[in-house]
């Protein structure tokens, strides 16, 4: 996610090197790190299927008695009620699965935002995680659920991550999706404060959740 290529350098190109971080750093907006689109999502020639509500794949077919089975195989026990004061689809939290960790690493995305960004998280230097995000599908089918994610240092771009979630339909209880193995960066020029800026959103450009938040990689855990 953050991976860095830190190599040795000699001591005239370090200082090079954090002189022309530090200037583009005090000239970057940090206010708000921006979110584009994946270049190869930009050029697919790719128009998503028009999406039927959940109560139109109901009525499909229901006298297929085999249609009927498979419909609720994939879709699974269905909520009772629908409370159309929440969105469809609720990120509810995100966590770095380390094994290495003395604790949780977690964020509670159901509160204050804001103070995300104030209380960083701290992950050592050089270990290995996974990020996963629990969400909440209430209502509808949802389409081609994608994670964006960019993270900046000093104002500096370092990363961009867009990872395809899936498509899901309603239920109870909540869904975990697990990204692939990451570790973090490491050395002395990799540690530090890190901002990210994380998207939540469907083939239809619906945005659930944008957020930002922020990790400190240190040597230690403490």
């Amino acid at each position: 996610m953050l991976g860095l290529d830190v190599c040795e350098f000699g001591g005239q190109v370090l200082e090079l090197l954090w002189l022309t971080m530090c200037y583009r750093g005090l000239m970057a907006d940090k206010t708000e790190l921006p979110i584009e689109e994946e270049e190869d999502e930009r050029n697919l020639n790719y128009n998503p299927p028009a999406q039927k509500s959940l109560e139109e794949i109901q009525e499909l077919d229901k006298d297929d008695e085999s249609l009927v089975k498979y419909k609720q195989t994939l879709l699974g026990l269905l909520p009772t009620t629908a409370d159309l004061s929440v969105p469809n689809v609720q990120v509810t939290k995100l966590t770095l699965l380390c094994d290495e960790a003395p604790g949780p690493i977690t964020l509670d995305l159901t509160g204050d935002l804001q103070a995300l960004k104030e209380n960083a998280l701290i992950l050592k230097e050089g270990v290995t995680y996974r990020l996963k995000i629990n969400f909440k599908v209430n209502r509808e089918i949802v389409a081609g659920l994608r994670y964006h994610q960019v993270t900046q240092r000093k104002g500096i771009t370092v990363d961009r991550v867009s990872r395809m979630v899936g498509s899901y339909g309603p239920k109870a209880e909540e869904n975990e999706f697990i990204c692939p193995v990451d570790e973090a960066p490491k050395g002395v020029i990799s540690r530090g404060h890190y901002g990210i800026r994380s998207r939540f959103i469907d083939d239809d450009k619906n945005v659930y959740l944008d957020w930002e938040w922020a990790l400190d990689i240190k040597k230690d855990w403490n």
